[in-house]
């Protein structure tokens, strides 16, 4: 079972895919499940949402190809056109850095005179956590991620992200795609926000996994694939359980000081990194992969020029 978001002529609504088949939770008719923000602000515990979920699933009839949705991002169902959207509404996304072995050392590559602040962040009792995006500068599977104008050296991040309630909880588990300017960064870790923050710099999909029916996600492999022109241009795979720090851990340090009224999307950060000599480019499109969560893909454009 997996959430996903969706815009079927002017309505945007929330639907489950149970074998390939779309429900619309709309035909719930409970406010809980009229929004992803209904769902991660109200007090409903994430098992009691799921229980609910599935036995209205076993009654119901479905809605249109959840499947076919998910792999095209797009399909015509009774005249009308229904669209994949990202799997947040009205949520920040944060983002952790520096989380895996190789994260630390292509952090350290690209920056000049300020390797030792990512070796320090790597083995430091605090975690790096930055503001990532907002709803408007993110984007859903099979639609566009970009790379600044102004930016010489791009690269995608692959990240599992955590979609957490108002009380941190964790509800689900969704891919992301933390895209990244390394020449920007590297040039002066204070324009961080610039390599970072800016449109279609995030790619979130297809959908959301609700936590008690991911499994563990120390198991979740993660693979990337970046194609140029039909070849494969980039390939790599990394496995959560490499992640030097726990989820637990990264979640406790964003709720330090802290509040999401919306509930809030978290990038657990990246331990696929290309090689130095490698840049994304205009029309390239990236697919990554998280067992049991499905794929995310998107092709690249520029943007800002």
């Amino acid at each position: 079972m997996q959430l996903i978001r969706f815009a079927q002529g002017k309505r945007q609504g929330l639907a489950v895919v149970v074998n390939g088949h779309a429900y619309d939770l709309a035909g719930m008719g409970d406010p809980w499940f009229s929004s992803l923000q209904a769902m991660l602000t109200c007090q409903a515990s994430v098992r009691e949402l799921q229980e609910a979920i599935a036995a209205w699933v076993d009654q119901a009839a479905p809605s249109f190809d959840g499947r076919a949705l998910i792999e095209r991002g797009r399909l015509e169902e009774q005249g009308e056109t229904i669209v994949l959207l990202p799997p947040l509404d009205q949520q920040e996304v944060w983002a952790s850095g520096v989380t895996y072995k190789r994260s630390e050392e292509a952090r350290k590559a690209e920056s000049e005179g300020a390797a030792l602040f990512y070796a320090k962040v790597y083995d430091a009792p605090r975690p790096e956590l930055f503001f990532k995006a907002t709803p408007h500068r993110t984007v859903g599977s099979h639609d566009a991620v970009g790379i600044r104008f102004d930016a010489r050296w791009n690269v995608p991040e692959p990240e599992l992200a955590l979609v957490l309630n108002t009380r941190l909880e964790i509800l689900g588990y969704t891919i992301g795609n933390d895209m990244s300017s390394r020449d920007i960064e590297g040039e002066n870790p204070l324009y961080l926000p610039q390599a970072k923050v800016y449109e279609r710099s995030l790619a979130l999909g297809p959908g959301i996994t609700l936590a008690g029916w991911a499994g563990d996600p120390q198991s979740f492999s993660i693979r990337m694939v970046i194609e140029r022109g039909g070849q494969v241009a980039f390939e790599g795979e990394t496995q959560v359980s490499e992640m030097k720090r726990s989820l637990d851990e990264l979640v406790g340090y964003l709720g330090r000081a802290n509040s999401f009224p919306h509930g809030v999307v978290l990038l657990t950060g990246t331990g696929i990194v290309p090689d130095d000599s490698f840049t994304l480019a205009p029309g390239d499109v990236i697919k990554i992969s998280i067992s049991g969560l499905g794929t995310l893909v998107n092709p690249v454009v520029v943007v800002g020029a």
